[in-house]
Formats: C-alpha cells, sequence, structure tokens
C-alpha cells in the first residue's frame, strides 16, 4: 500500500478532485475551516477518527481510505481479503448464484479495474473470434469489447457504445484517482477516432449493445450492480453487469438454445 504522501496532502488531493473548497468539506464534516487547513497543511495529525469522518464525506473508496489512514499513521482497519479467503465464500456463493441465475442470457462479474471475476455460460457471446492474447488472465472486459482483436467488429453500434464506456470509465479515473485505470482509459482512446467520444444521450438509462453472433444479430441492453452495504474492500470493488434481450428476436435466440453456450 503506498503511503509515502502526507495525509494532508492526499485529503487535499481528493479535496480538489470532489470540487469542494475548505469552507464546503468543513460544514459538511461539521468541523472548523481552520480544523481543516490545518489537517491539509500538516499541522495537525487528524486521528483514525477524524481520516474516516472526512473521507466518508469526499465519498473516498474503502481502498483509498486505508490509504489515508497508513499516511496519518495509524493502522487500517478496512478489511482487504482476496476473494478465494474463505471468510468470503458466502459472497462468491451470492455472486456465482446472481450469474446463474440470470441464464441463459449473459452475466458476468468484474473487479475495479474491469477485470473478469466470474462469468456464466452465455458469456460466449462476446467471445466469438477474440483474439487468444484478450483472453489471458486477467481478461479485461473494457479492453475485450474495444480493442479491435476484441468483440468490437462484432459491434453494430461500436461508436455508441464507446461513446457511453468512454466517459464512464473517466468518471470512475477521476472518483478514485487509480493511475491504472487512468493508463487504460489512453489504451482505450487509441482504438478509436481522435479527440474525445460524443457525450451520450442524456435519455439513455442502460447501455444498448448491438452484436452479431453465429450468424445473428443481438441486441442487449445492460444494467449494473454494485454492492454498497460492502465492508470489504474486495467486495466494494466488485460490479455484476448483467445483458438483457432488448427485443424478441434476441430472446428467442437464447431461449431456444440457438447460442448454445459451452460449459466453462
Amino acid at each position: 500500500m503506498m503511503h509515502d504522501r502526507p495525509v494532508g496532502e492526499l485529503l487535499r488531493e481528493w479535496r480538489h478532485r470532489r470540487g469542494l473548497s475548505q469552507l464546503d468539506l468543513a460544514i459538511q464534516a461539521e468541523v472548523s475551516t481552520r480544523h481543516v487547513s490545518f489537517v491539509e497543511t500538516g499541522r495537525t495529525v487528524p486521528s483514525s477518527a477524524m481520516v474516516l469522518r472526512l473521507a466518508e464525506h469526499l465519498g473516498i473508496p474503502l481502498r483509498e481510505r486505508n490509504r489515508l489512514l497508513v499516511a496519518a499513521g495509524h493502522a487500517p482497519i478496512i478489511r482487504e481479503r482476496p476473494l478465494g479467503d474463505p471468510h468470503l465464500a458466502s459472497a462468491r456463493n451470492v455472486l456465482e448464484q446472481i450469474l446463474r441465475g440470470h441464464e441463459p442470457y449473459p452475466a458476468l462479474a468484474v473487479d475495479r479495474r474491469w477485470n473478469l471475476l466470474f462469468a456464466n455460460t452465455a458469456i460466449d457471446v462476446f467471445l466469438e473470434g477474440v483474439e487468444a492474447s484478450l483472453l489471458r488472465p486477467p481478461v479485461n472486459m473494457m479492453r475485450l469489447g474495444l480493442h479491435p482483436g476484441g468483440f468490437a467488429p462484432r459491434l453494430r453500434n461500436l461508436g455508441q457504445v464507446r461513446a457511453y464506456l468512454l466517459p464512464r470509465l473517466a468518471r470512475q479515473v477521476a472518483h478514485t484517482g487509480d493511475p491504472e485505470l487512468s493508463a487504460l482509459y489512453e489504451e482505450l482512446l487509441s482504438y478509436g477516432p481522435d479527440g474525445d467520444p460524443p457525450p451520450p444521450d442524456p435519455a439513455d438509462i442502460a447501455l444498448p449493445i448491438r452484436i452479431s453472433h453465429l450468424g445473428a444479430e443481438l441486441c442487449f441492453f445492460n444494467t449494473v450492480t454494485t454492492f454498497g452495504a460492502a465492508f470489504d474492500v474486495t467486495l466494494e470493488e466488485i460490479a455484476v453487469e448483467a445483458y438483457f434481450p432488448a427485443d424478441d428476436h434476441t430472446a428467442r435466440f437464447f431461449r431456444t438454445g440457438a447460442a448454445a453456450p459451452s460449459e466453462r
């Protein structure tokens, strides 16, 4: 865990990222502006309770809250266990149940950097013709979708998908400050036309995906589920993407077994 920068500097960076003044943060956290200033300049070392209080009002992800605690000289208190940890067995079972319950339609779970964790059998709709190098773990679903060697060539609305996904990833970079996500964003930008992608239609509440698969053109919309009640870093960062048929043709295609997904 990185802890080479002072806690005040990190908090000030997060405050700027959230577009708040010291007065704004002080009012929200119910502390004095002087105290916020002293913490940011290093004149005051905040207690662990104060670090967590400010982090809560800044909406800082759990992973970064641990980093702030360490930077202030405190022990990290938010659990972070690998997904294979026996204590997370019940959470894994829930995830697998969600994915299986969504069959015959595709569903998958990804981590904070969009690396694939679990998927149901219908995920094959996105794997047809994909370059083998993109399927070597960790499989990144953002890269798989927009890379020329991924399933981008089979997307009938690639421009619309880019216009939806890239701003979403940019917001995630701004929210988390994650340099690896920033590098992924720059990589994905390079796969499309020059310049920033056009903004998505503000009336769209879900991403439509039109994709060719086994000679058929299928249409989905997707939803993303996160676990807001999670108190473990790993679980907070998991997102479940579920794909629903957007027309009767796609629904029939999967209900009749025409997709014939292989067991994985």
